[in-house]
This record gives structure tokens, sequence and C-alpha cells, in this order.
């Protein structure tokens, strides 16, 4: 991949061509006429332009925040640079949305981008082609490409030799210190050591205290044979105002006050905006009912399809609806300068997410309203997210010794050798990738045979700084000063000052009343129960080593069919009550009245094709009662032959498993059922084709009610239909 148009800049005599008034030429055809640089900005192109002491490329670390125009800043040096004969300028980015927006602004200067992440492997060819031709001036890459086996070890190195510069984005993403560590982008330090001396470095962030600031200073500084050298990493950080923004809390007393209040209020916030949720089923619910109330919304969440995603992007930016209701995937870099409000139902567990959050609205316009609806549910959410953290070291040290220095072992062959989901165990290979103790291949994994320590006084150091962040996010909340200068101050701001503009400033601007109508909507819609359980249709790859003779599809004579719950545990509608009924160390009771209702309405509206003839429980070792008094009750009011449980006859220990990957789930049920004479005997009974509702409590990787309804397929139910009250998910 070698760049037939790329002299060595160092030889090219770029100081004489990067004047001031060349760089703002360029900003003028991204930003219009009459646009000028700010000065941070061009103390950073002339920087990044200019060859430093010994020739040395510059290392600029950009601490500035939303809309100040950092894009501009690497965009301008990539034409002035480009100009100057210098190879194309690669930037690592987080996210699609963000890829998007740059290519087309980048287009508007007439600096032609193109991006390689995982949505266009099929243009990956093409686009290497143009790189080498000199035909792409900006390749943007997400920062998991940098360790695809193939990118790294085919593509990168050539890459890295003709750079001409590099930018890293969002920047605070390297440092474990910062409020979104992401392992992928300490695999930019590879690009550096591959990088040629003169080729100069910018990294950008607008959320990064001074901790983390220097951390990412330090990552990202010169070689280390320049490290010594005068004036190497130039830190360029300004005030984090932002004079459009009012910002406000708004406390409701339930999930129900705060949707009725957006049903009655969002047509009054100014434009078109954001409301942030914190869980990925939450979007959807909000979204569902803010449509059922007259307003032009869509999800968006990292589940939603990634056409779909780019098209609600593109309604927004048009303002064709009226807000995205959304997760943080919808964060970084979206570029939608007159955002008009921001709204978060659910307070995010750091002050410094918060306001990167915040901070997409209000670029553009004279004001955008910013307002916090925080929920009682909020911290349940923190505590889910905070078990993803990084495992503990008798794990990590499991890992390691499953895995072998010549022969590539897959992930599903590890998950059978580690009782770690597989969210948490690609975040754990990928943080011992960076660390050198092991290598992604094809294939799988390798272990480098490099010595490992477990920095367990750093993860405890971690563990205690998340903690205080949400400490700070509980004091943001009840605080009587200013709401912005809090915020500024969380990141370290030295100019931070009352805004005279927030609810704390200048007086609530807001009503918190809600209409009756939009409050008895609100209720209906989340007492609303009912969400699907997906069957499982395949036996996971690895359980032999477990003791699983089960592989490939599950006979069909064996299959559940599609099931249902009341809710999900993070739902904010039934999610609060279940998450209070089902939490460790609930008593075991009875199921009470308001429960089962809901749970009769799930069953009332379940399309089924033909209605069940009888109830099985499934044993519960954790929730007896609970599970066995909702399995007569069904059966009572249903006029239900009650069948009574299937038998425990072996499995693991009560809770093995949970927790854990599906694998090792499967591993402690797979063997734990059976169906005893007199269960045997009233499936026999029940006519050829009703159906059996098979009941428990909570499903979560699905295999218990899968090996259930298998015993009770094998031993001649026609059907099994399953039910339980709550979703993990």
């Amino acid at each position: 991949m070698t760049n037939q148009a790329s002299p060595d800049p160092a030889d090219s005599g770029i100081a004489a061509d990067t004047g001031r008034s060349a760089a703002e030429a360029v900003l003028q055809r991204l930003a219009g006429p009459g646009a000028v640089l700010r000065d941070d900005q061009w103390r950073a192109i002339e920087a990044l332009t200019s060859p430093g002491e010994g020739g040395m490329g510059r290392r600029v670390l950009l601490v500035q925040r939303t809309g100040f125009g950092k894009s501009a800043v690497y965009f301008v040096a990539t034409a002035l640079l480009r100009a100057a004969g210098a190879g194309p300028t690669v930037i690592v980015s987080p996210l699609l949305a963000l890829m998007r927006n740059q290519i087309e602004a980048a287009a508007g200067a007439g600096i032609r981008a193109a991006t390689i992440n995982s949505a266009n492997v099929t243009e990956w060819q093409a686009i290497e082609t143009d790189i080498a031709t000199g035909a792409v001036d900006v390749l943007l890459v997400s920062p998991e490409r940098l360790n695809n086996p193939d990118f790294r070890d085919r593509v990168l190195p050539e890459l890295a030799a003709t750079t001409g510069l590099l930018v890293v984005d969002e920047a605070h993403c390297i440092s474990d210190w910062g409020h979104d560590f992401r392992p992928d982008y300490r695999r930019i330090a590879t690009f550096l050591a591959g990088l040629k001396p003169h080729v100069p470095v910018l990294a950008t962030t607008a959320t990064a205290n001074a901790r983390v600031t220097a951390d990412v200073a330090e990552q990202l500084g010169p070689p280390q044979s320049a490290r010594g050298m005068p004036d190497q990493t130039l830190v360029l950080r300004g005030p984090l105002d932002r004079d459009s923004l009012r910002l406000g809390v708004l406390p409701l007393p339930s999930p129900a006050h705060r949707l009725a209040w957006l049903a009655d209020h969002l047509a009054d916030l100014p434009g078109s905006g954001i409301i942030y949720t914190l869980t990925v089923a939450a979007t959807d619910e909000v979204a569902d009912f803010l449509r059922s109330r007259g307003h032009s919304v869509a999800a968006y969440s990292g589940r939603t399809d990634p056409d779909q995603r780019a098209a609600a992007e593109q309604d927004l930016l048009a303002n064709r609806v009226k807000a995205l209701v959304a997760t943080s995937a919808l964060g970084m870099g979206f570029d939608k300068p007159d955002l008009g409000f921001v709204v978060h139902l659910g307070t995010p567990a750091s002050p410094i997410a918060y306001y990167q959050q915040v901070g997409r609205a209000g670029r553009a316009v004279e004001h955008a309203d910013v307002l916090l609806l925080p929920g009682a549910e909020d911290e349940a959410i923190w505590r889910y997210f905070a078990s993803l953290a990084f495992p503990p070291e008798d794990q990590v040290r499991a890992t390691l010794a499953a895995l072998s220095a010549e022969q590539p072992t897959s992930t599903p062959v590890l998950e059978s050798r580690v009782e770690l989901r597989r969210s948490r165990l690609e975040l754990m290979l990928k943080v011992l990738d960076v660390d050198g103790v092991v290598r992604r291949v094809r294939g799988g994994w390798l272990a480098t045979g490099t010595p490992w320590r477990y920095d367990a006084e750093r993860y405890a150091r971690i563990a205690a700084a998340r903690a205080a962040e949400q400490q700070a996010v509980r004091d943001y909340v009840g605080t009587d000063g200013c709401r912005l200068r809090f915020l500024r101050e969380a990141l370290d701001d030295p100019y931070a000052t009352d805004c005279g503009r927030c609810d704390n400033c200048r007086g609530r601007w807001y009503e918190p009343e809600v209409s009756a109508a939009a409050l008895d909507a609100a209720q209906q819609h989340l007492g609303r129960p009912g969400v699907p359980v997906e069957p499982r249709k395949l036996w996971p790859t690895g359980g032999a080593a477990l003791g699983i003779e089960r592989t490939g599809k599950i006979a069909p004579e064996e299959l559940a069919e599609p099931g249902r719950a009341l809710g999900r545990l993070s739902d904010i509608g039934w999610g609060t009550r279940l998450r209070a009924l089902l939490r460790p160390g609930a008593p075991d009771a009875e199921i009470d009245d308001e429960v089962f209702a809901g749970v009769v309405r799930v069953l009332a509206d379940w399309p089924w094709q033909r209605r069940p003839g009888a109830v099985v429980a499934v044993p519960s070792r954790t929730r007896p009662r609970l599970v066995g008094s909702l399995a007569r009750r069904l059966a009572r009011v249903g006029r239900l032959r009650d069948l009574g449980e299937l038998s425990r006859v072996g499995g693991g220990a009560p809770g093995a498993g949970a927790g854990g990957n599906a694998v090792h789930r499967l591993a402690a049920v797979h063997d734990a059922f059976a169906v005893g004479d007199d269960l045997a005997a009233g499936l026999a009974e029940l006519g050829a084709d009703d159906p059996v509702l098979l009941v428990d409590d909570v499903t979560d990787t699905g295999w218990t009610l899968t090996v259930a309804a298998s015993a009770l397929r094998v031993a001649g139910a026609a059907q099994v239909l399953p039910f339980t009250l709550a979703v993990q998910a």
C-alpha cells in the first residue's frame, strides 16, 4: 500500500505554506465565508504542520468543549500537510455516526475521506487501492479495527509507514481513569510505534479531567528516544463553558410522572433534540409511549439495525423527528449544531459522561435546554454496569491457563473453560492483549508467554474513582449551586464560574406539573405487561469440555415455542416492581395480587395458536413458594390442569452458572430435570395437541427453560410455552 504522492514531509518545506491566512482559507471552505480560527485552533494547526526540534512531528492534546471546532483543526492541518506532499491523515474514531458526519464535513472542504469499519467490509479493497494511489486524504478507522488480525498484520504496518497525520478522536477513551475507557484504544500504541519520527499526532477530547489529561498525554507522548527533547507534547486546554446551555434538574415522583411530563412538554422544548435513557429496553418503551401521544420520535441504541440507526440520525439532522430516544450509543461525535435540547430520563453514573452528552446541544443556537429527570432505579442500573468491571484474578488466571502459545483458542471454547459472560470475557482479553500477555489471531487467541501481574491496587483505585463519580452525580442532583460550574469543576476546568442561566442561578423555567390525562396514559403504558422470550435453537459450542454431549441444532421434537415474560428487569415500568420482588435477599413469598394480575393480562394477550391445557413449574431452589404459587394460581384461574413440577435429579449447586456465560449455565442445568411418573401420566392424559405452560421466575441465558422444555417434549408434550416473571436483560 505505497502512497505514490507522498514525499517525505520533513524535506517538503511545509512551514513555508502554513501561514494563518492559508489555514483560514481552508477553514472557510469548511465553515463558510468569514470563518476565522480561534487562537488555540491555530496554535494546534501550527504545531502539527511545523516540524518540531530535529524534524520531529509534534504531539498535540486538544482538550476543548464540544462545539469548539476540534475537527476543523485536523481537517485544516490535513489540507495543509497534503498540499505539502504528506501522506493521508488517519483518524481513529469511535462511532459510525461520527464517521458519517466527518466524511460529509470533509467533502465540503474538498478533502476526500473514506472509512474502513465493520459496516463496509466489501469496500475495503477499493479503499486500500485509493489510499495507495493518493486518492484518499483522510481515512477514518474504528479502534476495534486496529486489532482485527487481518487489518493489524496486513494493512496497519503499511498504513503507519505512509501516514501524514494521526488523529485520535475522543482520546479520553484511552485512559482507564476516564468514564468511557475502551481497551481497543490502547492498540493505538502499536500504530504510534510504526509512525515515522516526523509524523505529527493530534489527540482530541471534550471530557477529560486533569488526571485523564495527564494519562493520555503520557500515552500519546513522543517516542522514548525523543522524550527529553523540549516542547514535544503540547497540551491545549480551554474553558468548558457553553453559554447557550441552561441546565436544570426535575425530580418527579415516579417513572409514570416522568413519561407524562415529557408527553406534556416535549413540543415546548426548542427545536429537536435527544432524550437519553440508561438502558436499551427503555429506548423502545419511551419512544413507543411518546409516539402514542402524538410525538414524532425514534428509538436509537446499539441494538438498532445499522441502516435504521443511519436513517434515524438523518431524520434528526433534518428535523424530521422531534427527538431520538437514545442510549449513549448516540453520543461521541454526533454532530448536529442546532440541537435544541437534551433530556435525560435517568442519571448517568458520571458527571463527566453527563457533560459530554449534554454538550451535544446548543452548538449553533443561542439557547438550548438541558434537563435531568432522575429516577429511583438509576442506582440499580449503575450497579449492574459496575458488575461488568475487570474480572477478579482467579478468573484471569483461569483464562491464561486455558490458552496455548501454539494453537489458537476460540472465544466459544474459552467460554467453556472460564465462567465469564462473553462481553466481559472479550473485554478482559482486549486488556490482556494490550498488556502483551495474549494476542488475537485468526481462529482465536494465543498466549504470548509474557509474565503478567494482577494490578489489584490499580483496579481498586479505579473502582474507588467510579464510586466517587457516582457520589458526584448525586451531589449534582442535590446541589443548590450553579449546575454548569459543578460540571466544569468535575472536569477540572480552571476557568469555571457561575453560568447565571441554570435553574439554581436564575430559577426554574419549567413547570413540574403533569396533566391527569398524560399521567393516566403513562401509568397504563408502563403497566402494560408482556415481553417476548425467544427460544434457544442451537446448543452452544464448547459444551463437550463440560460434559455436555448435545451439539448443533436443537432437535425440532425438543424445541420450546416462543414464550412470554411479565417484564424486563431493566424496564422503567414493570422492571421497577420486579426488581424489588426478585432482588437477591428478597423474601420468598407467594405471588401477590398486583403481580398476578399482570401475569393474567400477559396470558390473555398471548397470541398462541392453541390454548395450553396444563401448567408445569420449574423446581426453583431460590424461590419455590413464588414459582409454585404462580403455577397453582394460573392453573386455577385458567382452568388448566396443574401437573406439579419437574423433578430435580441433577445439576449444579443452587445458583451455579448464574451470572456466567451461556455454556456454563447450560452445564449447571443440562442434566437437572426429569419427568416423574405422576407428571408423565398427566402429560399422557392431555389432548394430543394441548400445549404445556412452563412457569419459572427469571430467565437470563434461557437454558433452564430450554432444558426443561426438552424434557417435557421428550416425555410427550405436544408444545411447551415458557413463561417467566422477568427477563434479566
